[in-house]
């Protein structure tokens, strides 16, 4: 930390941590009871699209930057710090934390000068603080799966019934979404 302070020429130092999160439908093998030697339909939802959430936090200051992108790549990465860049106070410069990811580490990505990325031990998200928030709404329900869509530069990244929804509701309107279920998984052949 002190040669990143020494190199942003004794500016404040900011401190950002970032992660990404994929949220949308991914689809798992349909499965049924039935007696031997039969074989009961098991339609299943066959939709598979998703989008990328990109989320920084700065704790001590109480900031966050983030964007909903339709991939993970390099490109958008670098859109990500772009936001981070216009949150970091006027005349401060953030040290960026991150997994080793190689959208994060890729020679390709333009950092702006106002961030410096600091990598992460590998296998250690419990450093992240980030991967909280993933978890937050992994378990109470991310709002994205039941909100309207979202329009960015003129493209829509999710819509309903692509949410992270595992239950049939208002995010995921197919009757087919996780199979038919009953109190007992026989009467359904």
């Amino acid at each position: 930390m002190e040669e990143i302070a020494a190199e942003a020429g004794g500016k404040p130092i900011e401190i950002w941590f970032c992660d990404e999160a994929r949220v949308g439908q991914k689809n798992k093998i349909t499965r049924r009871w039935a007696p031997r030697g039969t074989r009961p339909s098991a339609p299943s939802d066959q939709r598979t699209q998703s989008a990328y959430i990109f989320g920084a936090i700065c704790p001590a200051e109480g900031k966050a930057a983030g964007l909903i992108l339709p991939r993970c790549t390099t490109q958008a990465m670098a859109l990500h710090l772009e936001e981070i860049s216009l949150a970091v106070a006027p005349g401060h410069h953030a040290v960026l934390m991150l997994d080793q990811a190689g959208w994060h580490l890729s020679p390709k990505l333009k950092v702006p000068d106002n961030i410096t990325l600091l990598p992460l031990p590998s296998k250690s998200p419990e450093l992240n603080p980030v991967e909280t928030v993933w978890q937050y709404c992994a378990t109470t329900g991310s709002p994205t799966g039941c909100s309207p869509p979202i329009q960015t530069s003129s493209t829509t990244v999710v819509r309903h019934g692509t949410g992270s929804s595992t239950s049939p509701g208002p995010s995921c309107p197919s009757a087919f979404a996780n199979g038919l279920t009953g109190s007992d998984q026989r009467d359904l052949v």
